[in-house]
């Protein structure tokens, strides 16, 4: 078996609402989902044993963790398919760790589309889509890696239809945000399902008009917590030709939106600080196989 390698590309929220909460205190999410040309990369090879290896720049935060993601998500597609599990598993950590861009959850639903590959599982879209809301709530949405509806707590992903060629400018500040702290402080009512129109996607500057009407409910509490938030959305709007800012997931990454990769790359020169993390380009484009 040659070695193989996946990518688990970015999660971008354009929007978040929080609409509801269930009985068992899960909150209720309504979202646009897509994904950026920035990624991490895992790569697969023979062994006879399961193993993990992680490098790149942001190697260091995961090297404490005994279970990683990559490793969960292993064991239960082996588990599934009633095999043993093994290979030489290389995750290139790229992506800042808990920056609202996916990250784990983005290198569990890649780890499931690898594995598949290399232990010759054919797995329907429904049984990698259980076993991915088991790993996290994100995990479904990123198995598809392509523009998507996302609701409920996750477990409710839909395709939303071509995007355009827009170019995103991501910054994260240097700061890890806790998700439940940040949900803990969010005091606003619960917001309603947002009303988007696919047809209204056809360029960069229709898209960002569409979701001029809605939010990231997450944004304000975010702030509270991590203050350097509102300089990096305040960076990116002051940018030329940024059609739209916005912080994605529970923070602290945050997105500028551009009518071009080209304009994206040509703004994000400007927006670089000491500490910040930042990439510029276009959508993620899945490989053909």
């Amino acid at each position: 078996m040659p070695r193989l390698e996946e990518l688990a590309p970015a999660k971008l929220n354009l929007h978040l609402h929080v609409v509801g909460r269930r009985p068992d205190g899960y909150h209720l999410l309504d979202s646009l989902v897509v994904f950026a040309g920035a990624a991490d990369r895992l790569t697969v090879e023979p062994a006879t044993d399961l193993s993990l290896v992680i490098d790149g720049p942001f190697a260091e935060g995961l090297m404490g963790e005994p279970d990683n993601l990559v490793l969960r998500a292993a064991r239960a597609l082996a588990k599934h398919a009633g095999i043993r599990p093994h290979g030489r598993v290389v995750l290139e950590k790229n992506l800042p760790i808990a920056s609202g861009i996916g990250g784990g959850s983005a290198d569990a639903a890649a780890a499931l589309r690898l594995l598949c590959r290399f232990w010759s599982i054919d797995a329907s879209a429904s049984d990698l889509h259980r076993i991915g809301l088991g790993l996290g709530a994100d995990v479904p949405v990123c198995l598809m890696s392509r523009p998507a509806r996302m609701s409920g707590i996750g477990e409710h992903v839909v395709r939303f239809g071509e995007m355009p060629d827009v170019g995103l400018v991501l910054i994260n500040p240097g700061v890890v945000v806790s998700t439940p702290s940040v949900f803990k402080a969010r005091i606003a009512a619960f917001s309603s399902v947002a009303d988007l129109e696919p047809d209204a996607t056809r360029s960069a500057g229709a898209l960002a008009q569409m979701l001029w009407a809605t939010t990231n409910d997450l944004e304000a509490p975010a702030i509270g917590v991590a203050p350097v938030i509102a300089e990096v959305m305040a960076a990116l709007r002051s940018a030329p030709r940024c059609l739209l800012a916005r912080m994605s997931g529970s923070g602290a990454t945050c997105f500028g939106l551009f009518a071009s990769p080209a304009e994206a790359k040509e703004a994000a020169g400007s927006l670089a600080r000491p500490g910040w993390w930042a990439w510029a380009g276009g959508l993620f484009s899945p490989p053909l196989f």
